[in-house]
């Protein structure tokens, strides 16, 4: 099992930047792909960023590639994902994730990972 807990999200203005933090406990010593989510409600939860147990892989969604940088530190057992030049657009719940079966950072759909956290809300103003 693993433990997954996000911190970092709040208001900001459209343009500006906010950095959220995924610490993981539990199983932490298993390889694992790690992503964030975002979800607004009506729609459907979108893969947003992931990154590969090494951190040498990564996947972005089109909408957020420029602006957002996921980044882990496996002594932390943390994952990041820097977000610059925020719009509007991007107000949503955040969730951290992560997979317990290796299929790698091209799977998008959320039922590809087992484990998430509770999620943080980011909103950005315009």
């Amino acid at each position: 099992q693993v433990q997954l807990v996000e911190s970092g999200g709040g208001l900001v203005q459209a343009g500006g930047s906010l950095s959220l933090s995924c610490a993981a406990s539990g199983r932490t010593d298993v390889p694992r792909v790690m992503a964030w989510f975002r979800q607004v409600p009506g729609k459907e939860r979108e893969l947003v960023a992931a990154i590969n147990w090494n951190g040498v892989v990564t996947y972005y969604v089109d909408a957020v590639k420029g602006r957002f940088t996921i980044s882990k530190d496996n002594v932390k057992n943390t994952v990041y994902v820097q977000m610059n030049n925020l719009k509007p657009d991007d107000t949503a719940v955040y969730l951290c994730a992560a997979q317990r079966m290796n299929y790698g950072v091209y799977a998008t759909t959320p039922s590809s990972y087992d484990y998430w956290g509770r999620g943080t809300q980011v909103t950005v103003s315009s």
